[in-house]
């Protein structure tokens, strides 16, 4: 049982709840995953949230990675303020940590490993809780949400981001990226995520049992030589040498010489000088 705010009770974890709540994160921290979260600030992933942030708040950072959102966010509550980052892979958790320490912000952030469906916090711990592109990887993001909430101030703000999937959209028409979309939606079905999260963030939000719900959305886009370059090639790495490659021979959705055409695919579509890409990413500001 939970109280109204989602404050943890005793109750009984079933054997069905567990596996709901087990998810395997389809990317993995290949480098070339890495180097796509390495590129995310709060400028360009959280502009929806840095409004909401004010010098001195207690920020908790959920699925932060490498930790660049996080050392922006911390800058933005520094010097009262503070940063709780964590994640659920510790080898990340030890980049982000270098990544603070190289921005001077080692008083500012501290990190740990940590389960969103089980945060090791008490009730109302923090003023502002944050979570980009981390619900499309869980295993139950309405208790993922719930949790934020509990350990969210009354009053104060849970936020979250993630892309959908379905919703991406380039330029020009590619056989093989429809092919890379189908497969990789497939693979994140079958590790117990949903790919395209955005569009279920505010219903999400309001199962958790958030009254007070504002949504948004923004979008990457890759439209640059250098951009379109980056984006194709990191797409291109990542089909053939990540987890989510292993994942989608492992699972039986794709042998390795489709995953070969794929790559192939992404690289002649960045070579086209008219080539354009655009992500839409959902945003949901809730009041705790």
């Amino acid at each position: 049982m939970t109280d109204a705010r989602g404050t943890a009770a005793e109750e009984t974890v079933t054997e069905e709840t567990a596996v709901k709540e087990t998810a395997v994160y389809t990317h993995g921290h290949h480098e070339s995953v890495l180097r796509s979260h390495r590129w995310r600030t709060a400028e360009n992933s959280a502009a929806y949230l840095i409004g909401e942030l004010r010098r001195g708040m207690r920020v908790l950072d959920v699925g932060c990675g490498p930790g660049t959102i996080t050392a922006d966010l911390a800058e933005l509550v520094a010097p009262d303020g503070h940063v709780t980052a964590v994640d659920a892979a510790e080898d990340v958790l030890e980049q982000a940590r270098a990544h603070a320490a190289e921005r001077g912000l080692g008083d500012v952030v501290s990190f740990a490993a940590a389960d969103v469906h089980a945060l090791d916090f008490p009730d109302d711990s923090f003023d502002v809780v944050h979570a980009h592109q981390v619900l499309q990887h869980v295993g139950d993001p309405v208790r993922a949400l719930r949790e934020m909430r509990r350990v969210c101030r009354p009053g104060g703000i849970v936020a979250a981001r993630d892309a959908d999937y379905a919703a991406m959209t380039w330029y020009p028409a590619a056989p093989g990226l429809d092919d890379w979309l189908g497969l990789y939606r497939r693979v994140a079905r079958a590790n117990g995520g949903e790919p395209d999260a955005g569009r279920h963030l505010r219903a999400w939000a309001r199962q958790a049992g958030f009254a007070d719900v504002t949504s948004s959305a923004s979008a990457w886009c890759f439209a640059t030589p250098e951009e379109i370059a980056w984006w194709s090639a990191l797409w291109a790495d990542r089909t053939q040498a990540s987890a989510y490659a292993a994942n989608a021979t492992g699972g039986g959705h794709a042998t390795a010489a489709e995953l070969a055409a794929v790559a192939e695919a992404w690289h002649a579509w960045g070579a086209d000088p008219d080539a354009w890409f655009s992500v839409l990413n959902a945003e949901i500001l809730c009041r705790a």
